[in-house]
């Protein structure tokens, strides 16, 4: 039996190898380092921003983000409906209430109009949001063109959760230089990896420095340990910010290679009428994380779960689009302003195996089980 083939797996090699026996050698084994340094400064230079933040992972970054934008118990945070359980989690975390907005149907990322309308039902019930934040979705940036001035309108700032989004683009301007502050994800199946882990970026250097202070356990600038106030232990070690500096130097090649993935599901589902697939190849604002397949089943005669069982038969993974957040139970109390767009996308969406670590004998058998399946008349 070969091995399965996953949805978006680690892409490390050599040059990481040799990058994490570099810090091993160095001594620096522990949490921060020259290693940590460097790569916070790397990354903020790819991105176009003054600070970067490396943390234990992106729902910290979110976590202190909002923190540092001063969410407090009883505030109000909105929120894209369409994205992982940590951003929602990551307000809960502050204690405040999440609103849910829904998305642009052809992106899946936050839809300014119901953006503007969930502010201004906040205000005519006498409330205002504390942060917004929109995520862009499977590696595709919000429309931070039409969200920015609607935010400075209604005064409240932006935290961008790019997550998966690093190496994007949106109106010329890279993913993650949005917003007051952005958030970065480098979990195993992201584009780039330090296995677990994170950054916050910013412009605002006292807001990094902020953000540092409560990573850090909140420890005073005193010889014993003095503290005035709640931390977190939630900064980076030296040896997974060498594993992402060499992830780092080879960023444009794996969005090539995932690139060239998304090319190629295209071609193969250009044939089928209801079968989509959802985003662009040849466009530089989407790094192309994952690629996913939407599916009319009235057209087509299949459903995307259909498909996902035939690819299962084959040790290939696929998984549904991000159940929106307000369908989730834990969240069903939360308000939000909701079309059924986000909806759509979970019932029609799936995704397909992006990475850019898989060989020519895998591509060939995920696409040669798609075009059997395809072909096969009946499901």
């Amino acid at each position: 039996m070969t091995a399965p083939i996953y949805l978006s797996p680690p892409d490390v090699g050599p040059a990481e190898e040799a990058a994490v026996l570099r810090a091993l050698r160095s001594g620096w084994v522990a949490p921060l380092g020259p290693e940590v340094d460097a790569f916070e400064r790397e990354v903020a230079e790819r991105v176009g921003v003054g600070c970067g933040v490396a943390l234990s992972s992106g729902t910290a970054a979110l976590h202190l983000g909002l923190l540092g934008l001063g969410v407090r118990p009883g505030d109000v945070v909105i929120a894209a409906t369409m994205t992982f359980a940590a951003t929602a989690n990551a307000i809960v975390y502050t204690g405040a209430e999440p609103y849910f907005v829904d998305c642009l149907p052809q992106t899946g990322t936050i839809d300014p109009a119901l953006l503007r309308e969930a502010l201004c039902g906040l205000r005519a019930a006498g409330r205002e949001a504390s942060a917004i934040i929109p995520v862009d979705l499977l590696g595709k940036s919000a429309d931070y063109t039409a969200i920015a001035p609607i935010a400075e309108e209604f005064g409240v700032p932006v935290l961008a959760d790019a997550a998966e989004s690093l190496g994007a683009r949106h109106a010329g301007r890279p993913a993650g230089s949005f917003g007051r502050a952005a958030v970065l994800s480098f979990n195993g199946n992201k584009i780039m990896t330090t296995s677990g882990g994170g950054m916050l970026l910013t412009d605002d250097a006292e807001l990094a420095e902020r953000t540092r202070y409560l990573a850090t356990q909140a420890r005073q600038p005193a010889a014993h340990y003095e503290h005035t106030e709640i931390g977190y232990n939630y900064r980076l070690s030296n040896v997974l910010a060498a594993l992402g500096r060499a992830q780092l130097g080879r960023l444009d090649e794996m969005i090539r290679c995932r690139r060239e993935l998304r090319r190629s599901y295209g071609e193969l589902f250009a044939p089928v009428d209801g079968a989509t697939i959802f985003g662009a190849a040849d466009d530089d604002g989407d790094n192309c994380w994952l690629t996913a397949v939407l599916v009319d089943d009235a057209v087509t005669g299949w459903s995307a779960a259909q498909l996902s069982s035939a690819l299962a038969a084959q040790g290939i993974e696929s998984r549904p689009l991000w159940k929106p957040m307000h369908l989730q139970p834990v969240f069903a109390g939360c308000r939000g302003t909701i079309t059924g767009a986000a909806e759509r996308l979970f019932r029609t969406g799936l995704a397909l195996p992006s990475g850019s670590s898989l060989d020519d004998e895998q591509r060939r058998l995920v696409m040669g089980t798609i075009a059997d399946f395809l072909a096969s008349g009946t499901r």
